[in-house]
């Protein structure tokens, strides 16, 4: 039997969501991450510090005993964030950086930035102050077809951001194609990206042959299999400006199988080491998931690495088909089939 010991490692992008919800998200994000970087597209959205502050609590009444993970919060921009809340949040020992979501590009998205470069005031505060720019890198363009939307983006926004803030540390999240591959590895030192399991298991076969599988529906939604492999390609290549965000996303169940539309947001905290395990495996570069998972946000974040370990052992294990959600059901990424690989000592639904 297979095993492999790495690092502690760190989720740099998850949303926990909040009230009857919260108590699932943080015992699965809980059981073996060391850190996360909590998403703040809650409703209402959390712009302040303080707000930040009351939401860390509440999260972190929910972790286990036996657990050291630690949330590391974040602050929704909005057109009306000034610089006073740049620079509170630098102040604080709790904020890891601000997050970007073009108006209706995504769940609870609509507080969003409509203008961007009315932003390029704020971008600067945050480059003298050393905050991290999250970006949700989507054009809301609707005469843009849904998988060019990120592509486009790069053209429109994201180049010229980086062009005019050289040293503003940017973070591309949970991208999805061979453009944000190609723009991230030919930017500075100070430009990274977070990928996701499921967009390194699954392209837009999985989401629609046959017909449309909720499940698989996200925000960016799943792009070609050219664009997957070019994924696999980068998570696996060893490049330290790629790393672990699993962009795990909940919904009840009812959210995601309506009538009236399917909820953008595959929930993936349930297993989420182990499904980026399987890639790696496949991929032959087992001995690439540490640096990707455990060491590369932390040295982009300037924090330092988790200095305990864990172990993953190629142990096949079921994961159920819906996990309790508050008072409903969610259905997780792979529910009712097996994952390869499974963490040592940590607890499974």
């Amino acid at each position: 039997m297979r095993s492999i010991t790495i690092g502690r490692p760190d989720d740099w992008h998850v949303h926990l969501r909040d009230e009857k919800y919260l108590n699932t998200t943080v015992q699965d994000i809980s059981r073996y991450f060391g850190r996360a970087i909590v998403m703040p597209n809650l409703v209402p959205p959390v712009t302040t510090t303080t707000q930040a502050k009351h939401y860390y609590d509440r999260i972190s009444t929910l972790i286990p005993k036996q657990s050291a993970f630690e949330p590391l919060m974040t602050l929704y921009l909005t057109d009306n964030t000034d610089e006073q809340t740049v620079r509170e949040a630098k102040q604080s020992d709790i904020i890891h950086a601000f997050k970007l979501y073009p108006a209706g590009a995504t769940t609870h998205s609509d507080a969003g930035v409509k203008e961007i470069e009315s932003l390029f005031p704020i971008f600067e505060v945050m480059q003298t102050h050393g905050m991290v720019l999250s970006i949700h890198g989507e054009v809301t363009d609707e005469t843009v077809d849904i998988f060019d939307r990120e592509a486009v983006f790069i053209d429109r926004y994201l180049i010229p951001i980086c062009e005019r803030f050289p040293e503003l540390n940017v973070i591309f999240e949970h991208i999805t194609t061979q453009e944000a591959v190609a723009f991230v590895e030919g930017a500075g030192n100070n430009v990274g990206a977070t990928i996701t399991a499921h967009h390194l298991l699954y392209n837009r076969n999985d989401l629609l042959s046959g017909g449309l599988k909720p499940v698989y529906y996200c925000l960016p939604v799943l792009k070609r299999d050219r664009h997957q492999r070019a994924l696999i390609k980068a998570a696996t290549s060893g490049n330290s400006r790629f790393f672990l965000g699993t962009d795990s996303a909940p919904h009840p169940r009812s959210h995601k199988e309506s009538a009236c539309g399917c909820a953008a947001g595959c929930y993936t905290a349930h297993s989420a080491l182990e499904l980026y395990a399987e890639v790696f495996d496949q991929a032959g570069a087992l001995d690439r998931l540490e640096g990707f998972s455990s060491h590369y946000g932390a040295d982009f974040y300037g924090l330092p690495r988790n200095a305990d370990t864990i172990t993953l052992t190629e142990n096949s294990w079921e994961i159920p088909d819906v996990l309790t959600f508050g008072d409903e059901e969610l259905v997780p990424i792979r529910g009712g089939e097996h994952v390869s690989w499974r963490v040592d000592g940590s607890m499974t639904r």
